[in-house]
């Protein structure tokens, strides 16, 4: 019998609707999910208020949501990597594994990706926002006993901030600028201090994110709209940071900390804001490398195993939860940065 579930489907903008829909059947090598909770992150905002974001339209309904943990439900006879029971952080990224960049290793460029929630294809990947979800059990990733799933479902914007860490190359001794302290700014400050930052200076222009900067390890954070002088003070005697992880996508946020680099650092350039310019002349004299970061492959499983140990507390991340009959609320929330950092849909609520 083909089981049904409730998802949160987006409309259009604004039109999040509470919908239900065919669950699947489960194949070989597949596992069925009951889903408890999930982060709403950026990408799933500008669905919501905007339908997609830069060319990147909703043509059809689509369930949102890629941050989920749950507990598994059910397995296919072939599975034998979870069992039912286990409770996991689902990876939503699903490379094909044969094109040619899979092949080389770069899973995270595939160029037949799946990637939950996403209207980059037609017709567009359906996404984890449903309290049921049947996905690959190599997806499944073990969440461990005593660990709440609320910070389980933080894997995934924690891997993207690993990975942006392993852009840059060994950060041990290296002082660490963090430029926007959104929830993926927050994470990517947690991120460099667990992979040995001597010390992570967080920057925004909104005091509370900031405070969670702090509170997930960052040595110092400024608030640049209130403290014009700063970019000043750390580009004395050519600059102060060695590594500087750009997540807010703005240009003056860039450019500002450009100016703060020593010379022969890196520029991680993970946050998204379309077309910016570079000052090039003071790239070249400070002959700095500046590289992209895009999602994440093994960054996941490093991100589950790093909560289960308990060597990151990403609790300060999490504002609150709402049930699943309260997304619309729970969306409004999510996208006022002075009140919301990471605000959850809690799907076992709904039941």
């Amino acid at each position: 019998m083909r089981l049904r579930c409730m998802c949160l489907v987006i409309h259009a903008p604004g039109d999040l609707r509470l919908d239900e829909q065919d669950a699947g059947e489960i194949g070989p090598g597949q596992v069925l999910v009951k889903v408890a909770m999930g982060g709403i992150c950026g990408s799933d905002l500008h669905y919501f208020r905007h339908g997609g974001f830069g060319t990147v339209r909703i043509q059809e309904p689509m369930v949102l949501g890629h941050e989920v943990a749950g507990t598994v439900a059910a397995v296919a006879p072939d599975v034998t990597s979870v069992k039912v029971g286990d409770r996991v952080a689902v990876n939503p990224s699903r490379p094909c594994g044969a094109c040619r960049y899979c092949l080389e290793g770069l899973p995270n460029h595939c160029l037949d990706m799946r990637f939950y929630g996403s209207a980059m294809r037609m017709p567009h990947i359906q996404g984890a926002f449903r309290d049921t979800l049947l996905c690959n059990a190599s997806q499944c990733v073990a969440v461990a006993d005593g660990i709440p799933l609320s910070l389980a479902a933080l894997a995934e914007p924690f891997s993207v901030g690993l990975h942006a860490v392993s852009r840059a190359g060994s950060l041990l001794g290296k002082r660490v600028l963090v430029s926007g302290c959104g929830p993926i700014g927050a994470l990517a400050a947690a991120a460099a201090k667990v992979h040995g930052a001597a010390e992570v200076v967080a920057v925004d222009v909104v005091d509370e994110p900031l405070a969670v900067a702090r509170a997930l390890g960052a040595s110092a954070t400024i608030n640049v709209a209130t403290d014009p002088g700063w970019v000043q003070r750390h580009a004395a005697d050519k600059g102060t940071f060695d590594v500087m992880i750009e997540c807010s996508g703005n240009e003056r946020a860039l450019r500002d900390g450009l100016e703060t680099m020593r010379p022969r650092g890196v520029v991680v350039q993970l946050g998204l804001g379309g077309d910016v310019s570079l000052p090039q002349n003071l790239v070249v004299a400070k002959e700095l490398s500046i590289c992209g970061s895009f999602r994440f492959h093994a960054e996941f499983a490093l991100a589950v195993k790093l909560i289960n140990e308990g060597r990151v507390d990403l609790a300060p991340v999490v504002t609150c939860s709402f049930p699943m009959r309260e997304a619309q609320a729970a969306f409004e929330l999510a996208g006022d940065r002075r009140r919301a950092m990471k605000v959850l849909i809690d799907f076992a609520a709904a039941a």
